[in-house]
């Protein structure tokens, strides 16, 4: 008899309909899978036939052909155990669904029958309720982040037994609904305080202005002057997650695993730090046979920390000019392209000089001209070009040190930073760019350009510090925001001073 329960291939964010179809027919017991299977997918014959014999059921002693259309798609993990194994059940006619209408089913089953959480169960809900499902069924430890979906009935289940019952009518369940916006409402993790940063007042303006434009930034400083410090506080003084922004940096998470047991709804903005010893495909994503999500990623919506920066391969750093850029990445494997967003602010730092002490009043620096020329040349140009923030941290002094911290709470200027963002996104209403950083070329020569005394001082300062064409445009762009927090219509002469004061590593140069 022929069986068809439907499963769900994650490829990117996105989900994909996978009709799971089985086969019971006469001849010697064996058991063929097809449909472009990975070895995960493969292994579920045994799981399977395990848990549905734990779970007193028979499994037929017959020949058993499984099919996993549409066979041109990549299928992998663990997700297809549980509409395999209800599939094989209603073949045998051992279930007989109560009702006939669309569900997907997703799981992977333990070799007692019960079911442990997967990966992507956001992901797979949402793509559910596009294709018009009535329900989904999922393990219990998903069904808190797959009820956040508005659109579709999430029901978990423990036990392959239960899942079973359930669909077959004998047993009755409460669909799972998560109100998101009350869990955004309810957000209160801590996150480290701009108060507690002792001096570098000229480094938390710079903090503020890169939060309010969504500006990427540099922190150049010997070692111990808080540079690491500075960017952590970074995250706390941006704007809360939207609703649409927590679905979907949600929805990231999920595929990668990153959501804690029985967690549902990300309700903070993300912020990465990963390792100097990272690669390229770590930064930006990769794997095979299907890509996964990298740092650019899981940062999306939120922060990314290089420290040390110039410490990472140069291969690292250049992958990220794309991702800055685009705001998303495409990543090939197998000739399968996904792409994964990657809206995010780069917050990197450096030493000045590989000893880290080059212009340090307390210490003499030991590196020649030459060393130094070298150092900075492992970020490149047009990867420095795409930072619109370069500002100095210098070594804090001894009364600096001793002084009980008296800066303003990080609240104070998130809600300077909120305005700002509010401006923003009433002047660039029914384009597709969300703040200052991300405005084009026709946008910039729109809303950036400053009076006649600005444009003769930014001549100037083209001509002095070298500036390239995409410096140039994040000059202005970094003056309009500067100009919005002042709540100016017009950039003048004073935001663009600001805004060229930010470019540390050319005036230096």
């Amino acid at each position: 008899m022929l069986a068809t329960v439907y499963g769900s291939a994650l490829i990117g964010t996105r989900s994909h309909r996978v009709a799971v179809e089985v086969d019971v027919m006469n001849g010697l017991p064996s058991f063929e899978l097809v449909g472009l299977p990975d070895p995960a997918v493969r292994e579920s014959r045994v799981r399977v036939k395990s848990a549905i014999k734990n779970s007193h059921l028979q499994f037929p002693g017959t020949r058993v052909h499984v099919n996993l259309a549409p066979c041109d798609l990549r299928k992998a993990g663990p997700a297809f155990d549980l509409p395999l194994a209800l599939a094989l059940l209603q073949a045998t006619e051992q279930l007989v669904p109560a009702r006939t209408c669309d569900f997907t089913a997703a799981g992977e089953l333990s070799l007692d029958g019960s079911l442990r959480p997967i990966a992507g169960a956001l992901a797979i809900a949402h793509g559910a309720a596009e294709r018009g499902d009535e329900f989904v069924v999922l393990p219990s430890g998903n069904a808190a982040k797959a009820g956040l979906v508005e659109d579709i009935e999430v029901y978990g289940v423990d036990t392959l037994t239960q899942a079973v019952r359930f669909l077959s009518g004998t047993e009755s369940l409460e669909p799972v609904r998560v109100d998101a916006r009350e869990l955004l409402s309810r957000n209160g993790r801590h996150s480290p305080d701009l108060s507690e940063v002792k001096g570098q007042e000229a480094a938390k303006r710079a903090l503020e202005v890169a939060a309010a434009g969504g500006h990427n930034m540099l922190l150049v400083g010997p070692p111990g002057s808080g540079k690491t410090m500075l960017a952590r506080r970074l995250a706390g003084i941006l704007p809360p997650l939207t609703l649409s922004e927590a679905l979907e940096v949600t929805r990231i998470h999920s595929i990668a695993g990153l959501v804690p047991a029985g967690g549902s709804l990300v309700t903070h903005r993300p912020f990465r730090d990963p390792h100097s010893s990272i690669s390229a495909v770590g930064l930006t994503g990769g794997g095979a046979p299907l890509p996964r999500p990298g740092e650019v990623t899981l940062s999306h919506c939120g922060v990314l920390y290089l420290d040390e920066m110039t410490l990472f391969k140069k291969s690292a750093l250049e992958s990220l000019r794309g991702p800055l850029e685009d705001g998303q990445v495409t990543i090939i494997r197998s000739m399968v392209p996904v792409t994964y967003p990657s809206r995010f602010s780069l917050v990197a730092s450096m030493n000045p000089c590989p000893c880290g002490y080059y212009g340090d009043p307390q210490h003499d620096c030991s590196c020649s001209a030459g060393d130094i020329n070298r150092y900075h040349s492992r970020v490149s140009g047009p990867l420095m070009d795409r930072i619109d923030i370069q500002v100095e941290v210098p070594r804090l002094t001894s009364e600096q040190l001793q002084a009980r911290p008296a800066g303003e709470e990080s609240s104070g200027v998130r809600a300077r930073v909120a305005a700002a963002r509010s401006v923003q996104e009433e002047r660039l209403e029914g384009t597709d760019v969300f703040c200052n950083a991300d405005m084009p070329h026709g946008l910039v020569e729109k809303h950036c350009m400053p009076d006649a005394e600005g444009g003769r001082f930014l001549g100037m300062a083209v001509e002095r510090l070298g500036l390239s064409a995409r410096s140039y445009h994040r000059v202005l762009r970094v003056a309009r925001t500067i100009a919005d927090l002042s709540g100016c219509e017009r950039v003048s002469i004073q935001h663009l001073a600001e805004a060229v004061q930010y470019r540390c590593v050319e005036r230096a140069g």
